[in-house]
């Protein structure tokens, strides 16, 4: 690499990635010898970034924190990163920070180049928020992400293998109408013509996602708006359960020890009530034994069944 403010930009996007670097290696990705090396790193720092030198028999070169934040190099992903975040917070999703991200976002975005401002609208378009709820659900790759919502903001026919849980992955060719972020899982909203039904679809499942170039009329959602058709659908397939207890501690005890996974209320002196809904009663013996105190089950009678499976299988753990 020849140029010198190509090069210099290059150098800087290197430090900025890995916090430490040997001469040597800096020197071999530039493609420089390390004379010419420590002239560049001069050269960033009389614009401004901290380059601090380390002794030894390559040497190397770190960049410290300074006393005010030094132009950024970021790479496309991360601009795109960058700017979908700061849109989020400008929203109120982050306390406190709504104004501050408005401002940020009043740099970044004019100096955006068009191919990147495109992904950043077509993912903020297409991309319907609705209240976090965190179930530990997978990672989906931005690539894809991006995928999708161009197809949905361009109204172009999308195939992709689709895999149900348990299932073989299967081709599916639908008509994209918007994803949906609930939490940590992402879900596209589409209707499917094979089936004549709309569906939505998980995209950690997802592989393969590609526009045919056909596009479509777009259909009218039969719900209020694509996370709520997400919900109903998730909805759907749960059955939550009531479940209550009297629990031998004072409320206050309980309480502290529960914290915000069931309601509990005052039963007398010394005892109180514990009720909460669950998908799953497995949830409900763990609250339960985090009470660390004796407790009598009124509801459900299949709670007490589990309860006595996980007896037994803690009596043969002991016993082993």
């Amino acid at each position: 690499m020849t140029d010198p403010t190509q090069r210099t930009l290059r150098l800087l996007s290197l430090m900025q990635g890995r916090r430490d670097w040997t001469g040597t290696a800096l020197a071999d990705r530039l493609g420089v010898s390390v004379r010419t090396l420590r002239r560049d790193v001069e050269r960033l720092r009389e614009l401004g970034y901290p380059v601090q030198a380390q002794p030894g028999v390559d040497g190397g070169y770190r960049l410290a924190p300074g006393a005010s934040l030094p132009p950024l190099v970021l790479d496309d992903d991360e601009a795109v990163a960058l700017t979908l975040g700061l849109q989020a917070a400008a929203s109120g999703a982050v306390a406190g920070m709504a104004e501050s991200s408005v401002r940020a976002l009043a740099k970044v975005a004019p100096v955006l180049p068009a191919r990147l401002r495109r992904r950043v609208d077509a993912l903020r378009a297409m991309t319907v928020p609705a209240p976090p709820w965190d179930d530990g659900g997978p990672a989906v790759d931005p690539a894809l992400l991006v995928a999708v919502a161009q197809a949905c903001r361009e109204t172009q026919r999308l195939t992709f293998s689709y895999t149900r849980p348990g299932g073989e992955p299967a081709e599916r060719l639908v008509e994209p109408h918007r994803l949906v972020s609930l939490g940590r899982r992402w879900y596209l909203v589409a209707y499917d013509p094979s089936r004549g039904d709309w569906r939505s679809f998980r995209l950690d499942r997802v592989a393969g996602a590609a526009g045919t170039g056909a596009t479509f009329a777009p259909r009218e959602l039969p719900a209020e708006d694509a996370a709520a058709f997400v919900r109903s659908g998730i909805d759907a397939f749960r059955a939550p359960q009531s479940v209550a207890a009297v629990v031998e501690a004072p409320a206050a005890v309980v309480r502290d020890r529960v914290g915000r996974w069931a309601m509990v209320q005052d039963a007398g002196t010394g005892r109180s009530r514990l009720t909460m809904e669950v998908d799953a009663l497995d949830w409900a013996v763990l609250v339960l034994g985090a009470v660390r105190a004796e407790f009598t089950v009124e509801a459900p009678d299949e709670l007490r069944e589990r309860l006595a499976e996980w007896s037994a299988r803690f009596a043969r753990a002991v016993a082993d």
